[in-house]
């Protein structure tokens, strides 16, 4: 009888783009995946570093898709992004907000003034993935930091899955600004550990196992926060990837699809370690 890797796991830890949907349509076999944990009573959480959306709508997407998901299951690195923001700036500080919408309210509810330019010498700027970014946005946080604001990126994801294939991410806009004056942000999300910790808390996990299609972020990130972790390759990286990977973001196992976490055929990796 073949044994299933959830056997060893209280909860399991998602990230979302390449592993439950790629753009507006689920991988062939999530939702499947998922509510077979729900008939299983595992937990789980979604990890994501999306940050153009808020949880809300991140579980509306996911249950639209027949993908169970409460806006308590989800987290994101936008909010820990305007964390940053909150450890580096006095309250009513100026911010320059590259992104989203959502990111934009979530700087105001904070308790920071949120400017439109550089020409308003911001204190900061913060720049966060929106599809609808455009040259003259990147330009302006260009112009902002040059000036000398603070820089802060809630993600470093060089690319991502969508529908029609791999796109840049908000990691590849921020090398544009990056190019342009020649430092680096701050940066939350993947691959630091701190969503990954928080999630397992709040869903009361206490051996999670995290499931990535990207090593140099959901892997990296949940090795660092002491877990199990699992490459499914149905996004960015794979099992050759994996192999050649330095030690930090090798997966303990390695999942063709997440059919493979109930029948009996992932496999290990076995040059693992947690260097």
């Amino acid at each position: 009888m073949s044994v299933s890797l959830l056997d060893s796991y209280d909860g399991v830890l998602f990230d979302l783009d390449g592993v439950l949907y790629a753009g507006p349509h689920a991988i062939p076999g999530a939702a499947q995946a998922v509510e077979e944990l729900v008939q299983r009573g595992v937990r789980r959480g979604y990890v994501t570093n999306n940050a153009s959306r808020s949880a809300e709508q991140v579980a509306a997407h996911l249950t639209e898709l027949g993908i169970p998901a409460r806006t308590e299951e989800v987290f994101g690195s936008a909010p820990a992004g305007v964390s940053l923001l909150g450890g580096a700036l006095q309250p009513g500080a100026t911010v320059l907000v590259t992104g989203s919408g959502y990111l934009r309210t979530l700087v105001e509810q904070a308790g920071f003034r949120v400017v439109d330019s550089a020409a308003d010498e911001p204190a900061a700027v913060i720049q966060g993935f929106d599809p609808a970014l455009g040259w003259s946005d990147l330009a302006e946080a260009a112009y902002a930091v040059n000036n000398g604001a603070q820089w802060f990126a809630t993600n470093l994801d060089l690319s991502i899955p969508r529908e029609h294939g791999i796109a840049p991410g908000n990691g590849a806009l921020v090398e544009a600004v990056g190019r342009a004056t020649g430092t680096s942000p701050v940066a939350a999300g993947k691959p630091e550990p701190v969503m990954f910790t928080q999630a397992a808390a709040a869903l009361q996990m206490q051996r999670p196992l995290v499931i990535g299609d990207r090593l140099d972020t959901d892997v990296l990130g949940g090795n660092r926060a002491g877990f199990d972790t699992a490459l499914v390759l149905t996004g960015i990286d794979t099992e050759t990837t994996a192999r050649k990977a330095e030690g930090s973001m090798r997966p303990d196992w390695i999942l063709a699809d997440l059919k493979r976490l109930f029948d009996g055929t992932h496999h290990a990796l076995q040059e693992h370690t947690d260097a």
